[in-house]
């Protein structure tokens, strides 16, 4: 996708705290530099839908991460109720008629479905606990071009995966969570990337969350997170 003329538009601010009133409070700290937030199980959980839509009618877009992984209709019904809250992005486990389901469930509105491929805080070793034989870079893709053959708006992968991911697919949507800057823990995160080196690496959006909401400045740490994402496009651009 071209690069946009600057990162504002693709930095998704995840706001995983506990109440609707911490998650404002997090917003005013960011002071209009951000307008696309990321709401998680946790605060959908304790603010539900009002708290999107309140989102959604202040021209804030929002990257609703419930991670949809069930049968064909509940799927498809859950993910019509998404698209009338005006919600921009939403996750859904890459799995069976998930993908496709989620995909006629958001017909007719902007709802753009992004499939998981592995969650970032996983490596090999707990793929293995979990009985899967594929290493990570050859389940991530596998699960990549099964959602694109879905007719899948984009993918979430690491930074680790994403060059990969767009070689074979040059316009789909790529979105990164695991994002740390240089000298910031990871956390659980086991693999994470720099944000240039996930917009180097093919990245449209990224999703952060304790580097900013841990903060104590949350503005001039997103400012920084904002600096990094410019020198990655600058160099996709050259």
């Amino acid at each position: 996708m071209p690069a946009p003329a600057n990162a504002n538009e693709r930095l998704i601010v995840a706001l995983d705290v506990t109440s609707a009133e911490a998650a404002l409070q997090l917003i005013a700290q960011l002071g209009g530099l951000i307008s696309f937030y990321k709401v998680g199980l946790e605060l959908y959980t304790s603010a539900g839908p009002d708290f999107v839509r309140s989102l959604t009618s202040q021209n804030k877009k929002v990257f609703l991460d419930l991670k949809f992984f069930d049968i064909g209709e509940t799927v498809r019904r859950a993910t019509r109720q998404v698209a009338r809250m005006g919600a921009s992005f939403l996750s859904v486990h890459e799995g069976g008629m998930t993908v496709a389901s989620a995909i006629a469930g958001a017909q007719g509105s902007n709802l753009k479905i992004l499939a998981v491929t592995v969650l970032t805080s996983m490596d090999d070793s707990d793929l293995q606990e979990t009985g899967i034989s594929w290493n990570m870079e050859d389940l991530v893709m596998r699960r990549a071009r099964k959602a694109l053959e879905a007719r899948c708006h984009g993918v979430i992968a690491s930074g680790q995966e994403a060059r990969d991911i767009r070689k074979i697919a040059p316009e789909t949507l790529i979105v990164t969570p695991g994002i740390r800057p240089a000298g910031v823990s990871a956390d659980d995160q086991k693999r994470a990337a720099t944000p240039a080196e996930a917009i180097k690496a093919g990245s449209d959006y990224l999703v952060v969350g304790r580097p900013i909401r841990d903060a104590k400045d949350p503005y001039a740490a997103a400012q920084q997170i904002l600096n990094e994402m410019q020198e990655g496009w600058a160099f996709r651009k050259a």
